[in-house]
């Protein structure tokens, strides 16, 4: 007897055979052949919710970015997390993960024929974190933490220097200029916040990650 799904779940099938394939053997190396066979479905089917494995690798995307902003936005409404910890921790929780096949999508829209899709993904960055951060900003200018008449506007430069200057695609840096940056960086988010000198600075090192090497 043919087992008819609703189409939310046959789709989320789908994406979930395609995710765990993509990191077995790399989105090049994946046919639509493999995901029909891993799911069991018509070559009809597929193409009722996907028009390629491209449109797949979109889909992929946005579930990720869904996933993203979501944990960002959980960790910016625990109001246990101190304010300055919190940041951190909402800022760490935006990169791509939860998935098999992360490194291959990041290496998938990282190639020059991918950059509308990395476009996307920039976007929904620039235009989705700013918010969460902001209401953390808040209440920390409240705490007495930070002092800026600015806080949304803050985060977005925040949040776009983050994502060009540490992107590979836009700036090329060895590990030692990559942790000068992120010195820098820190530094200079203090000031914009009016935060007290070395505060962000203190809660990184507690993430391994104001020493330039959060990576090794």
């Amino acid at each position: 007897m043919r087992v008819v799904k609703e189409a939310e779940e046959r789709r989320n099938e789908i994406l979930d055979a395609a995710d765990e394939l993509f990191g077995q053997k790399g989105f090049d190396g994946t046919s639509t052949n493999d995901i029909l066979e891993k799911v069991g479905i018509a070559r009809g089917t597929l193409y009722y919710h996907f028009k390629s494995k491209e449109d797949i690798m979109d889909a992929l995307i946005e579930r990720y970015n869904v996933r993203i902003l979501g944990a960002a936005g959980e960790i910016a409404a625990d109001k246990s997390i101190p304010v300055i910890e919190r940041v951190i921790r909402a800022v760490m929780a935006l990169n791509i993960s939860g998935g098999s096949s992360s490194k291959e999508i990041m290496e998938h829209i990282h190639k020059p024929q991918n950059a509308l899709m990395h476009q996307k993904i920039q976007k929904v960055i620039i235009n989705g974190v700013p918010p969460i951060l902001t209401g953390i900003i808040c209440e920390g200018i409240e705490q007495g933490l930070f002092s800026t008449p600015f806080p949304y506007e803050c985060m977005e430069m925040v949040v776009i220097y983050a994502n060009t200057v540490f992107d590979d695609d836009m700036v090329t840096m060895t590990n030692e200029e990559r942790g000068a940056r992120m010195l820098a960086f820190v530094c200079n988010v203090e000031r914009l916040l009016g935060a007290e000198s070395g505060s962000l600075m203190e809660t990184m090192q507690m993430f391994g990650r104001g020493d330039g090497s959060g990576d090794e």
